[in-house]
């Protein structure tokens, strides 16, 4: 194995199943910088675990035995897509996302890869034990008939071509695939999902089948072993790939709150990268339509990352409900990350105006003010800067309010995984980037509600 790998501790609790294979408060507004922002008063890590080895063909055949020939050495990771709290102290949902994945370029062109394209992904529940995290319990993500929804592309010409490891050897498309982030659990048991590749929000039973996908008016996703329906705005179709939904929240009430990850293409590619304009949609899961759609503007990205200057590394990764009209939202990039608290106003935002429609000039990503232009942006303010607080790792995707003053932050490792032909030795088995999955407990100056 190279010298690049770094060996994670020894898994410890897994189910039976699986055993032997396994702050300060600043004033901006969503149309301003706060770059001027002090923090009076600095949060701090009060704990931090780690999970250990688990190989992911046993952990994946163990949920569904057979899906996984080799899993070329990879360990289960991934698993920081999300964090919702499980009831108990120190207990958490967590999903994975689509699986190992990565980009290799071939006669100059990025390629996906899926080194493990039997990989299902999967709701784990694990519990934090001093500086372990331990899984006890996993429940994988099925088809209407129990098979492995997968997490390889949808649809050709929309999604990106899945590729074998090494890039060489084109894989199917998979109709069923989901490449899930934000997780919550409602009151009756059932888990709500979103995905990147519709977009879509997706209602899972106890048990992990897909009852219902709901994704973009005019996708026409054809084959897939669930009901599918299209029942979201279709300007969302214009989603930058590998950036649909990432964030979820359930508010009091039983209402969801979806991030789009990054601005949409609209009305192409290069507006998108350089836009800082996104979009929150909201959810009635009594009436299953979006009720309102919230306009968000990211702060300057040198504001959030000061050691970054490409805007189009802005990401929405998680959203948390602190109250029926209170949101936490993260704004990061991979190496930073800062929580704003947002106040939802009454009323459908600019959900079916002239800026859902894609033709429509300039459109909402292209505004630089958006405000100046009537568009009712979400105000916020700075709860804490992440990337201030020492202990803290990169990456963060899941946020989990655990008490008056205090988070639960977990990152998303990749499984270990890098870009780059380098990321597997000659044998085919993966070179481990070393970046474990944690869960970081924090503590903030003052308490998130007042």
């Amino acid at each position: 194995m190279s010298a690049r790998v770094v060996r994670r501790s020894l898994a410890v609790g897994l189910p039976l199943a699986l055993v032997g294979t396994v702050i300060a408060t600043g004033t901006a507004t969503g149309a301003q910088d706060d770059r001027h922002q002090r923090p009076e008063r600095t949060a701090r890590v009060t704990g931090t675990a780690v999970l250990g080895d688990v190989p992911l063909a046993g952990f994946s055949n163990g949920l569904l035995p057979g899906t996984v020939a080799d899993d070329r050495g990879v360990q289960l990771g991934g698993i920081g897509s999300d964090i919702y709290p499980a009831g108990r102290r120190g207990e958490y949902w967590t999903v994975t996302d689509r699986g190992p994945n990565g980009q290799i370029k071939i006669d100059g062109k990025k390629r996906r890869t899926f080194p493990v394209p039997g990989f299902d992904p999967a709701i784990v529940k694990v519990r934090v034990s001093g500086k372990h995290i331990k899984v006890v319990e996993a429940i994988p993500i099925t088809t209407r008939s129990g098979a492995a929804v997968t997490g390889l592309s949808n649809q050709p010409g929309r999604d990106e071509a899945p590729y074998t490891y090494d890039a060489k050897t084109p894989l199917a498309y998979n109709p069923n695939g989901l490449d899930t982030e934000g997780i919550v659990r409602a009151a009756d048991g059932s888990f709500w999902l979103v995905d990147e590749y519709g977009p879509s929000l997706v209602h899972v039973s106890a048990h992990g089948r897909v009852l219902t996908r709901h994704v973009p008016k005019g996708l026409g996703l054809t084959g897939a072993d669930y009901p599918v329906v299209e029942s979201l705005p279709g300007v969302l179709l214009h989603r930058k790939i590998n950036r649909g939904f990432e964030g979820l929240a359930l508010l009091p009430g039983g209402d969801l709150v979806l991030a789009v990850q990054s601005p949409l293409s609209l009305p192409d590619q290069d507006a998108g990268e350089a836009s800082r304009n996104v979009r929150l949609l909201r959810f009635s899961t009594k009436k299953r339509t979006v009720t309102a759609e919230y306009a968000y503007r990211f702060d300057a990205v040198d504001v959030v990352d000061p050691g970054e200057d490409d805007t189009s590394e802005l990401k929405i990764s998680s959203v948390v409900a602190l109250g029926r009209h209170e949101l936490l939202v993260e704004e990061r990039t991979d190496k930073a990350a800062r929580l704003h608290r947002v106040t939802l106003p009454h009323g459908s935002g600019i959900l079916g105006s002239a800026w859902d429609d894609p033709t429509t000039s300039p459109s909402y990503e292209e505004l630089t003010d958006p405000s100046a232009s009537g568009v009712p942006v979400l105000r916020k303010s700075l709860v804490v800067d992440l990337g201030k607080v020492a202990g803290v790792p990169g990456k963060i995707e899941g946020v989990a309010v655990t008490g008056r003053n205090t988070l639960a932050l977990i990152n998303d490792n990749d499984f270990g995984m890098t870009d780059g032909a380098e990321a597997f030795d000659a044998n085919g088995r993966l070179v481990d980037s070393g970046i474990e999955t944690s869960v970081t407990e924090l503590k903030l100056a003052r308490p998130l509600r007042g």
